[in-house]
């Protein structure tokens, strides 16, 4: 079924940098789906068919091969997503707090392998001295799990405290990522928001700065990121996707449930759009975020093929093996996949605020058509 046309203009918004290039790529988009016409059908195709909402930008070497926006930002509105359509990246986020304590790390301002006492003196954990950086990145801190909710129906029966009570970023940390250890550090991995959390606090300890301060001063102004932030529950973010989620038990989409973002904070809480995305992506696998060894550390798949903010692992691709990197994210309806193709120089940025799509499926049968 069509979607409807949108019955009134967006607000005028001034045309940065960053959105020039995506009014430009919007441009090209007809004439790039043509160059790759058969992986451009499969991905209408699937977006239509499982409900895809959001953009999908596909680099291959220096060209941008495919650009393309489906389905509504405002389903109350009608309003069309776009390539400049600003996304909640979710656990994207992660990627980025990455790059930050690694060029802290290159800066010599903070070791790896140094407990994190050192840096967070205050910290009350039992495990102070002896979860270190390392730990945290690649979540073997062995901290407890910060989310206990786990299934829709206890989050409406009970609520989520830690998402929906307002909370300072030492509030947060006190509460919920502060508890004693259920493992030993280094020896389980455990997918925990919690470790990026404290990161979040020992990247400001370090820096004396909010997170945000730094990761403006060292990614987003240097990149041109200028549709990418922070996000608050009290900030009106122009341009940003209103996200629905899929519900069995109304059997229909629905609003995300009410939330704090900001908890979510280093672990979480950034948006952008997929052009700015794919920019960093640009940035983090050409040079110019990281050294190659720092780099190569994010990147090199520990347990559960997990690096440092990033899994990484490989797939095959016909009759070989190729090597990938992915940093995916969900939060409700808030989908986003960053999946980078090494070995042949494809990177996919999936952004989705609703649907039902298996979204690392997605990414993976789109990489694989285009490096056919």
């Amino acid at each position: 079924m069509p979607l409807p046309a949108e019955t009134r203009p967006e607000p005028p918004r001034a045309a940065s940098p960053t959105r020039r290039r995506l009014l430009g790529l919007a441009l090209l988009a007809p004439a790039m789906a043509a160059l790759a016409e058969e992986p451009g059908d499969f991905i209408a195709a699937h977006a239509a068919e499982h409900a895809f909402s959001g953009s999908v930008l596909v680099r291959k070497r220096a060209d941008v091969v495919y650009a393309r926006s489906f389905g509504l930002a405002s389903r109350a509105f009608g309003v069309r997503n776009r390539l400049r359509t600003r996304y909640r990246i979710a656990s994207i986020t992660k990627a980025f707090t990455a790059v930050l304590v690694l060029q802290l790390h290159e800066q010599g301002r903070v070791d790896l392998h140094r407990p994190i006492r050192a840096y967070l003196p205050g910290y009350r954990s039992n495990g102070a001295a002896t979860i270190t950086a390392h730990h945290l990145l690649n979540h073997t801190s062995g901290l407890p799990n910060m989310d206990t909710v786990t299934d829709l129906e206890a989050a409406l029966k009970d609520g989520i405290p830690v998402y929906q009570t307002p909370m300072t970023r030492d509030q947060l940390l006190e509460r919920y990522c502060s508890g004693d250890l259920v493992a030993a550090p280094g020896q389980r991995f455990d997918y925990n928001n919690a470790d990026y959390v404290v990161l979040g606090n020992l990247i400001e300890q370090v820096c004396g700065r909010p997170y945000e301060d730094v990761l403006q001063a060292q990614i987003l102004d240097p990149l041109d990121l200028g549709d990418t932030g922070l996000l608050r529950q009290a900030a009106i973010v122009d341009g940003l996707a209103d996200c629905y989620f899929y519900r069995d038990d109304l059997g229909a989409f629905a609003n995300d449930l009410p939330v704090y973002p900001e908890n979510w904070y280093a672990a979480g809480a950034m948006y952008a759009t997929a052009g700015d995305l794919l920019a960093f992506a640009d940035a983090l696998f050409g040079g110019r975020l990281l050294r190659p060894a720092s780099l190569a550390r994010m990147t090199a798949g520990g347990l559960d093929d997990y690096g440092y903010g990033v899994w990484s692992y490989t797939m095959r691709v016909g009759d070989r093996r190729s090597r990938v990197v992915k940093r995916p994210g969900r939060i409700m309806g808030a989908q986003g996949q960053l999946f980078r193709m090494i070995d042949e120089d494809i990177t996919v940025i999936a952004l989705s605020n609703a649907g039902r799509v298996d979204m690392d499926a997605f990414v993976a049968a789109i990489g694989r058509r285009y490096a056919a």
